[in-house]
């Protein structure tokens, strides 16, 4: 498969939280640029279409979920996830992305709850979906693995790890104005099928399993949140430069380093640095795209590229 420009963009509902990292194909070569802001999100396709030196296809990762529980999918009445997009903000769905502020407002058509803390429970969520569980409302690639535990549900938008929020401005902001240009992996099929002269094609990323398949450790504690963390595992992003030549990283390294700045947005730069190195060991061959052959996963819930079925 051949693209001409691959870009990660680690998301945040924060703008100022917006980073990506981008590499170029050159001839033989991927030239990889330092993390810079992502910037105004209605011209960012345009502006990453600018970079190539072909009309080759354009493939970006995102790190927020792009897919429906396939349980909560299908009580939609609706075809696929492409159909839900299309349908999400008006209509019958006007109120989608609209936060639930208290259980009562919880509904098929409006379930991402809960809008603030205080006597809020995912039993409300639960209840109100009519699922028993939350595992019922975890797509399958978020389910726990032998390297991490559940992630947090889409709908869920409280604590620190919630994805909702997330999902909701991605979904606003960059998929659906967007949709009818879009191929979305794996949903509209592999990425040896999408990758074509002129396609734009999008994935969902997540830079936490990509730690893995770069050697990093859980154990000793590092914190990504740290500049110190960040430059104690800062090795092992060179070593897989270093392996790769036909990967020209120049412009990282010194960032590398540096741990990624000392400032907060340092975890940012670091997340889309790493999620582009996932993304181009998928798109070398090095890595498998990873989906299993399951109705459920392109028809509603997707996959992240390069986990391990």
């Amino acid at each position: 498969m051949s693209a001409a420009v691959i870009a990660h963009c680690d998301w945040s509902i924060d703008r100022k939280k917006r980073w990506m990292c981008v590499a170029v194909r050159e001839a033989t070569k991927w030239i990889l640029s330092a993390p810079e802001p992502v910037g105004e999100t209605r011209d960012l396709i345009p502006r990453l279409r600018r970079r190539a030196k072909t009309d080759a296809a354009l493939l970006i990762g995102f790190d927020f979920p792009i897919g429906l529980p396939a349980g909560y999918g299908k009580a939609l009445g609706l075809a696929d996830f492409r159909s839900a997009l299309k349908a999400f903000g008006a209509g019958r769905f006007e109120r989608w992305f609209d936060v639930a502020e208290h259980r009562s407002d919880i509904a098929i058509d409006r379930p991402f709850y809960p809008m603030r803390p205080g006597g809020t429970q995912r039993l409300h969520l639960y209840d109100a979906l009519g699922v028993g569980s939350g595992r019922e409302l975890l797509r399958r690639c978020e389910r726990a693995t032998a390297d991490r535990g559940d992630a947090c549900m889409l709908f869920w938008t409280l604590g620190g790890n919630q994805v909702g929020k997330a999902a909701i401005t991605g979904w606003q902001e960059i998929i659906i104005p967007n949709l009818s240009e879009l191929a979305l992996w794996p949903f509209d099929g592999s990425l040896a099928e999408l990758i074509k002269p002129g396609a734009t094609v999008v994935a969902e990323t997540y830079p936490g399993d990509v730690y893995g398949q770069l050697g990093i450790l859980r154990r000793p504690v590092w914190s990504k949140r740290q500049q110190a963390g960040r430059i104690r595992v800062g090795d092992h992003l060179l070593r897989w430069l270093a392996n790769r030549p036909h990967i020209n990283g120049e412009a990282l390294e010194a960032t590398i380093a540096d741990g990624f700045g000392i400032d907060k947005t340092g975890e940012d730069r670091f997340d889309a640095v790493v999620g582009l190195l996932g993304m181009l060991d998928v798109v070398d061959g090095r890595r498998a795209e990873g989906p299993p052959d399951d109705d459920d996963v392109t028809t509603w819930e997707g996959w992240i590229l390069g986990q391990r079925a």
